[in-house]
């Protein structure tokens, strides 16, 4: 399905230059004596880059057509991530390098949402927190206080989180995947 440059939309998925784009922003620009344009930044699904274009208001720029599915992990074999779609329980791969920087935050049972596009999965959504176990960290000092220093932190998942010097092993804390930042100790 095709529609008018003038019709993008904050959030629609669109195919540019042969592969699907989210558009993050989009500003329509009329100048006093040039045509009407709309400037847009796109990100490529694939790659995860960002991207700036400036269309012409009559170009027709061709909708995604993208399917949403609930996953959840299953397990991990050398670069490969095991999943199985929670709706219809068809299992199936994703690389190490699709998955990009969510790999790292997989454990196994997560549940999340994935876009697939032309049958394949191209991005996931994942949480906006996840609760993990601390599996080994330094011991806690004596003096360590909320605002004090911080310590690196293995986490069940394998990995690597910065957390206050009060947290101990075996603790279960709260943490950002976006940024990979601690939030708060877990309340079971």
């Amino acid at each position: 399905m095709a529609i008018m440059a003038t019709d993008l939309r904050r959030g629609m998925a669109i195919i540019f230059q042969g592969e699907p784009c989210r558009v993050i922003e989009f500003h329509h620009h009329t100048p006093g004596n040039l045509r009407a344009m709309v400037q847009a930044k796109l990100k490529k699904l694939k790659t995860g880059n960002t991207i700036e274009h400036r269309f012409r208001s009559t170009d027709s720029i061709d909708v995604a057509q993208m399917e949403t599915h609930e996953l959840e992990f299953l397990y991990r074999a050398g670069d490969t991530y095991h999943f199985m779609n929670s709706e219809n329980f068809d299992q199936l791969e994703m690389e190490d390098e699709a998955l990009g920087d969510a790999a790292q935050w997989m454990a196994e049972g997560m549940k999340f949402r994935a876009e697939f596009f032309e049958g394949r999965a191209i991005g996931i959504d994942l949480p906006n927190t996840l609760t993990l176990e601390v599996v080994d960290t330094a011991p806690v000092m004596k003096t360590a206080t909320k605002t004090s220093s911080t310590k690196p932190a293995k986490m069940s998942n394998g990995a690597t989180v910065n957390v206050p010097e009060f947290i101990q092993t075996g603790e279960r804390i709260r943490v950002n995947p976006q940024t990979g930042q601690y939030l708060d100790r877990a309340k079971d």
